[in-house]
């Protein structure tokens, strides 16, 4: 699995030495010798050393509280994993004669204390409102402060101490810039601690208030000033999603690692009562040492049926991926491995369902910046645009299913420039979805058939964030996603394109 992957991977570039449990071997399928055979290659594949290769084994059923060394040894308790712990594991390295130093492991947050730093102290001894400085990476200082608070952790209870030592897990308050991996040290420390530094953000997208017409109907937060803290407040204690202001003092820049995670975020703040526009998702670009550009590569590895592996292989052959492997893993399984651009998977996991009738399993992990892959083809068909404001009526619809596919259905609140089907030729068209059939006092000569509508389209927020254009926007309620135009008035969306 990738976060299996993605924590070893972090463990072994540490130095650390692994214990390796084969659990479930209780099961009539198991397998153990061949997945120990796998697990040497995985540490293999992530650069162990030859200390880590030698991995110490225990076989286990955790549902049942037991361990043994060998298959065939008695199965009573998990002493042995105990006793390999005290022989396998090395005790901390910890100097309680050098300088306070420790390192922030974690951010948390406390409604009195504010924002919170957890770690273990490294070296050295502080006391309550001691002078502190944090140091990044690079040595540089990111802020001084002192130590209002500091608790110790005891089993899984804090407590409020007035000193700490050398090889406590503490949390201090008193700092309002430092982070995960920067180094928390007496005034005279120069030197940062050892540590992982953090994976960057590969994606950002814009967050501001909602202006449309529908706009304070659904939600209960809708001013900027609740959206700003609320994301603040994300960003303070999760150290995969930066915060930054834009130019536009209603609109702020969130970026993350991929749309999945800015996916949850903005579903989270839609089922606390907030009413956002979110713009498309970019991926963030950069240089490299000769100034060419670069962009986030992820390894992407996916479990589909061998009758669907060849439309697997195009779709993403589609996306600037490039194959590494293809194995068969048993089941009529076969497994794909490909490196491929971020840009390229936004929306794909939902497509990939689709296409393999939802056997596919797909799995992702950031595996580096790399050359930048050409254009990537995005949506060609164009919007259906409302061209006025009120309410969906079934006989509108009825008429202009031939123009393409719809997303709302008869009865639905909807104002100029909101997108509400999509267009079966290349450019947007504006459309009347209001306009009833005009009633005479003239009868019929014959009588009137029941309108048929085809079920509209329905999208989930991901499918959303991928489907939109530059132009294009989401207005998400807690009651309603909805797609726009940036501009909603036609006259400034063509002033627009004609500048652009």
């Amino acid at each position: 699995m990738p976060q299996t992957k993605f924590v070893l991977g972090k463990a072994l570039a540490q130095g650390l030495s692994p214990i390796v449990i084969i659990n479930k071997i209780d099961r009539s399928d198991a397998r153990p010798d061949e997945v120990v055979n796998e697990v040497f290659d995985l540490f293999v594949a992530l650069d162990a050393n030859d200390q880590q290769l030698d991995f110490p084994i225990l076989y286990a059923v955790g549902r049942d509280g037991w361990c043994a060394k060998e298959l065939d040894d008695p199965r009573e308790n998990v002493k042995p994993l105990l006793d390999l712990i005290l022989k396998h594991v090395p005790s901390p390295d910890v100097h309680v004669d050098k300088p306070f130093a420790m390192l922030a492991t974690l951010l948390d947050s406390d409604p009195f204390l504010g924002r919170c730093l957890v770690g273990r102290v490294i070296q050295g001894t502080a006391n309550v409102n001691e002078n502190v400085k944090a140091i990044n990476l690079d040595g540089k200082i990111v802020e001084t402060g002192r130590l209002t608070k500091l608790l110790k952790f005891e089993g899984t209870s804090r407590v409020a101490v007035n000193e700490v030592a050398a090889g406590d897990i503490i949390c201090i308050a008193g700092l309002s810039k430092a982070t995960v991996s920067d180094t928390i040290c007496s005034p005279i420390v120069n030197e940062p601690l050892e540590s992982t530094p953090i994976d960057p953000p590969t994606m950002s997208v814009t967050i501001s208030v909602n202006d449309s017409p529908l706009a304070g109907l659904e939600g209960k937060k809708v001013t900027s000033t609740l959206i700003r803290n609320r994301l603040l407040a994300e960003a303070e204690t999760n150290v995969a999603i930066n915060f930054a202001e834009n130019p536009n003092k209603d609109a702020f820049e969130i970026s993350g690692r991929g749309e999945l995670q800015l996916g949850v975020l903005i579903e989270e703040m839609r089922r606390e009562g907030f009413e956002l526009t979110i713009g498309r998702p970019r991926v963030l670009f950069n240089e490299d040492s000769s100034g060419k550009k670069t962009e986030p590569i992820e390894e992407v590895i996916i479990d589909v049926d061998e009758e669907y592996s060849s439309s697997v292989i195009d779709g993403m052959n589609k996306r600037k991926a490039e194959m590494l492997d293809m194995k068969t893993v048993g089941a009529g399984k076969t497994r794909l491995i490909f490196h491929a651009p971020s840009r390229g998977l936004i929306g794909y996991q939902s497509k990939l369902l689709t296409e393999t009738r939802g056997t596919a399993v797909i799995n992702r992990l950031f595996h580096s910046y790399g050359a930048y892959k050409g254009e990537i083809q995005g949506r060609r068909n164009g919007a259906l645009v409302s061209a006025e404001n009120g309410t969906s009526v079934a006989f509108a619809l009825f008429k202009l299913q031939d123009r393409g596919s719809m997303f709302i259905g008869p009865q639905t609140k909807v104002y100029q420039g909101m997108i509400v089907g999509e267009h079966s030729k290349d450019n947007d068209l504006d459309i009347n979805v209001i306009k009833g059939k005009q009633l005479t006092n003239m009868r019929a000569a014959g009588s009137d058939k029941a309108v048929t509508l085809i079920t509209p389209r329905s999208l989930s927020l991901e499918q959303i964030m991928a489907y939109i254009k530059e132009d294009e926007m989401i207005e998400v309620t807690p009651a309603n996603l909805r797609l726009r135009k940036k501009f909603l008035c036609p006259n400034e969306r063509k002033r627009s394109s004609k500048v652009s």
